[in-house]
């Protein structure tokens, strides 16, 4: 990392940090910058993973956020192109900031194309290292997510009018659509499946496809991540991407045998204001729907209920969730500062996963309508195959349509 060091009268001086992490309430943590030149405004939030930080990091539901990592080895295995989530590997999630706690190492993985800090330049992304992560993460659990700009200044010279002048123009999540961020443009077809080594993903990785006729599925695009997309297509099903925008006549019009609803980032209310008349029209005709994440809180907005901003939100891999249905625990991947209110679920919606962490809602089904959502990302494996089951039951419901 780049310190200004040299000699001066009377002896040396001493090392200049290189990066700043200034808060809301006026506190400023000082490190060593790495990554992209410049200052960034996000809201500050945890994650608790001890691995899949590129996978975190290429999430397009952490756009708008700078991501404190509580492990403190982040970047010891470098990067590659197979861990990238965004659907276009080269385009950004929208994160804003890392922090970290140890320096970067050099990568040692035999997967790796980079290290971690070129790739950070590359995708524009500021981090700053050297952090006490454990400290900042009880902040965290104690006053909320802040609001925060994290600036990297090579020769540690900042403008600190400049940087509170960014802090203040960053008016946080709540109310924030910013789905258009990081969502598809245009509609897409999708045939990638799952993994296989060394060569990456490949069709049937997880497992032989099913037999018959593949699914017509139409995931709507508010922020998806690619292992979604390969998890629908391993578990039998023919997936056409469509943007967040797409009316509901331009859905049906497909002929899906299923609606997806992706994951994704910001204030579900928000994006509720478009999104939400488009899936009462795919329930309207009855057509088999799934949500994940951003999707779940859609699904909720879509039913009449409503939803809630966390004081910390849910991040992490190691998160235990009770599917109520069967009593089962579930380990599972989250990422999400906004909650539905379980209180406001209508009569024909029935809550069927909870988190074990908070009570919080994780999971609904409509009894009048074949629909369900999940607030965990089931895609993740970090129990690691807990929750693969959804997607075959969202198979499932497809077929059951059918007959």
């Amino acid at each position: 990392m780049a310190h200004e060091q040299g000699a001066a009268a009377g002896g040396w001086d001493e090392a200049r940090p290189t990066a700043r992490l200034l808060l809301a309430d006026g506190t400023v943590i000082e490190g060593d910058g790495l990554g992209a030149v410049g200052a960034s405004a996000g809201e500050l939030c945890f994650n608790t993973a001890m691995t899949g930080y590129q996978e975190i990091l290429t999430d397009p539901s952490y756009a708008g956020q700078i991501i404190t990592f509580t492990f403190p080895h982040v970047g010891n295995v470098g990067v590659n192109e197979d861990d990238v989530e965004t659907v276009n590997t080269a385009a950004s999630s929208g994160v804003r900031g890392v922090v970290l706690a140890a320096d970067v190492t050099s990568p040692s993985s035999w997967r790796a194309t980079r290290d971690l800090d070129h790739w950070l330049k590359a995708r524009n992304i500021v981090a700053i290292a050297g952090v006490d992560t454990r400290a900042l993460t009880a902040l965290v659990r104690e006053k909320g997510m802040p609001n925060a700009v994290i600036a990297h200044a090579p020769d540690g010279r900042f403008d600190d009018a400049a940087i509170k002048a960014t802090l203040d123009a960053f008016k946080g999540l709540e109310g924030q659509d910013l789905v258009p961020l990081v969502g598809a443009s245009q509609r897409y077809g999708w045939d990638e499946s799952g993994w296989t080594w060394p060569g990456g993903a490949q069709p049937g990785a997880y497992g032989a496809r099913p037999e018959g006729a593949p699914k017509r599925v139409v995931a709507i695009d508010y922020g998806l991540k690619r292992n979604i997309l390969r998890m629908l297509t391993a578990a039998g099903c023919e997936v056409t991407v469509v943007p967040a925008t797409a009316t509901a006549e331009e859905i049906l019009a497909l002929d899906p045998d299923g609606v997806f609803l992706s994951n994704g980032p910001g204030d579900p209310a928000a994006t509720g204001e478009y999104a939400v008349p488009v899936i009462r029209a795919v329930l309207e005709k009855k057509v088999p729907t799934f949500g994940i994440c951003l999707g779940h809180q859609m699904l909720a907005l879509a039913v009449g209920a409503s939803t809630a901003k966390m004081r910390q939100g849910h991040h992490g891999a190691n998160h235990p969730v009770k599917d109520l249905s069967t009593g089962k625990v579930e380990i599972t991947s989250m990422n999400h500062g906004f909650a539905v209110d379980r209180d406001t679920l209508p009569a024909s919606a029935r809550e069927t996963h909870v988190s074990l962490f908070d009570g919080t809602n994780c999971g609904i089904e409509l009894t009048d309508r074949p629909a369900f959502s999940v607030q965990h990302h089931p895609e993740a494996s970090p129990g690691p195959q807990d929750s693969h089951y959804l997607f075959h039951r969202f198979v499932e419901l497809m077929d059951d349509r059918r007959r």
